[in-house]
C-alpha cells in the first residue's frame, strides 16, 4: 500500500465521484416513487442540498484548476458552469413543490437527466484529464479545500448568485449560514445521515 492510498490520500476526483454515486442513489430512490409524499419531499431536499454543495465546491476550486491546467480549460469550465446553472434553476422550481403536484415528477425527471449527463461528461472527460495534468499532491490539497467548502456552502439553490471566483467564494459562506438557519427552523434534512435519523424517530 502506497502513502497515496487510504482516506488521507484521497484526491479531489475521489471526493467528487463519491458525491456523484450518493446523488445517483437518491435519484434511483426518488424514481421508484416509493414512500410517503413527505419522505419524497425530504429526499428531494437532500438531493438539492447535496448538489448545491457539490456545485459550489467545483466552481470555487475544480474549474479554476481546469482553466489553469488544460489547454481548453476555459471552454470546459464555462460549459460545466452553464450546466450547473440549468440544474440550479430546475432545483429552485422543485424546491417548493409538493410531491403530489404533477410538475414535481416532471422537474425531477429534468433534473435527473441534466445531472446524469453532467456526471457522465465529468467522469469520462474532465476528471481523467485533470488527473493526467495536475500533480497528485495538488489534487489531494484540492480535496481538502473542496471538503472545507462543502461545510460552509449554501444548501438551497440561489440561481442569481455569482458562480465564478472570486465573488462566489465571498458570498457562499454567508449564504450558507443563512440557509442552515432556515434548514434548522424548518427541520429540512440536508444530508443522507439527517434523512435516515428522521426515518428512525
Amino acid at each position: 500500500m502506497t502513502h497515496h492510498e487510504g482516506t488521507a490520500g484521497r484526491d479531489v476526483i475521489d471526493i467528487l465521484t463519491t458525491d456523484h454515486r450518493e446523488v445517483e442513489a437518491l435519484f434511483v430512490e426518488l424514481e421508484s416513487r416509493q414512500g410517503t409524499p413527505e419522505h419524497r419531499r425530504q429526499l428531494a431536499d437532500v438531493v438539492i442540498a447535496e448538489l448545491v454543495r457539490h456545485s459550489i465546491a467545483e466552481e470555487a476550486y475544480v474549474y479554476p484548476a481546469a482553466r489553469k491546467a488544460l489547454p481548453d480549460g476555459d471552454q470546459l469550465a464555462d460549459h460545466e458552469i452553464d450546466e450547473h446553472s440549468d440544474a440550479e434553476r430546475t432545483m429552485k422550481d422543485l424546491e417548493s413543490l409538493d410531491p403530489s403536484d404533477p410538475r414535481f415528477d416532471e422537474l425531477l425527471a429534468h433534473l435527473t437527466s441534466t445531472i446524469r449527463h453532467h456526471v457522465q461528461e465529468e467522469e469520462s472527460d474532465l476528471f481523467p484529464r485533470l488527473r493526467a495534468a495536475v500533480a497528485h499532491e495538488e489534487l489531494v490539497e484540492l480535496a481538502g479545500k473542496v471538503e472545507a467548502a462543502k461545510k460552509t456552502a449554501p444548501t438551497r439553490p440561489h440561481p442569481a448568485a455569482p458562480d465564478r471566483p472570486p465573488a462566489n467564494k465571498l458570498l457562499a459562506p454567508g449564504t450558507g449560514l443563512v440557509d442552515r438557519v432556515r434548514d434548522a427552523i424548518s427541520g429540512r434534512p440536508t444530508s443522507v445521515t439527517e434523512l435516515r435519523e428522521k426515518q428512525t424517530h
